[in-house]
């Protein structure tokens, strides 16, 4: 699996010793307010066995995001290939999970550029996108940061999340690999 370096982070697999504070990333109530609910430990094994899974099978996946000064795990960022029938799916998501103390210093922006980077580089991805709730407002800086457009005509009620639910409404951005390598 690959391991990047940007200014302030290694993006890296995910290890062993980063399973207490990943499971600790997903049980946090703030970092989760935008899903449908924190998830337990036997749900953040899975989610972390499915990630490696995804890096060996596509190449790509989420990277560990570790802090260069202090070596602390302080959350996740990456790409993600979803797969089904329903627009808009399927694609490949830029995504990103971050430890709230490691909030507000620009770490996600730095890890979703490399994130990008390797997509469309190394990956030879043709589209990229990202998705939440549209009252997500800390995401949707960060998809604009990044350089992704919000594309109203291909926003989405999540077909995983129950009918009725306030979270079943998402807003997409997008960017393909023309617009990414213009933007260079």
């Amino acid at each position: 699996m690959t391991t990047f370096e940007t200014n302030r982070l290694i993006m890296r697999p995910f290890e062993v010793s980063d399973f207490e504070p990943f499971a600790a990333l997903n049980r946090d109530p703030m970092v989760m307010e935008h899903f449908l609910a924190p998830l337990t430990d036997d749900e953040s094994q899975r989610f972390m066995n499915a990630i490696n899974r995804e890096h060996d099978a596509r190449g790509y996946g989420l990277w560990a995001l570790e802090r260069k000064d202090t070596r602390d795990f302080i959350g996740f960022t990456g790409l993600h290939h979803h797969d089904g029938a329903t627009p808009p799916f399927p694609c490949v998501e830029v995504g990103w999970r971050l430890a709230v103390d490691a909030w507000g210093n620009g770490f996600v922006t730095e890890a979703g550029l490399r994130a990008l980077d390797h997509g469309f580089d190394a990956a030879g991805l043709e589209e990229i996108v990202s998705f939440t709730i549209p009252a997500n407002t800390r995401s949707r800086a960060v998809m604009d940061r990044i350089g992704l457009t919000h594309d109203p005509t291909r926003d989405f009620d999540h077909p995983r999340v129950p009918i009725g639910h306030p979270h079943r409404r998402h807003v997409l951005y997008r960017i393909t690999r023309d617009e990414w390598d213009t933007a260079r």
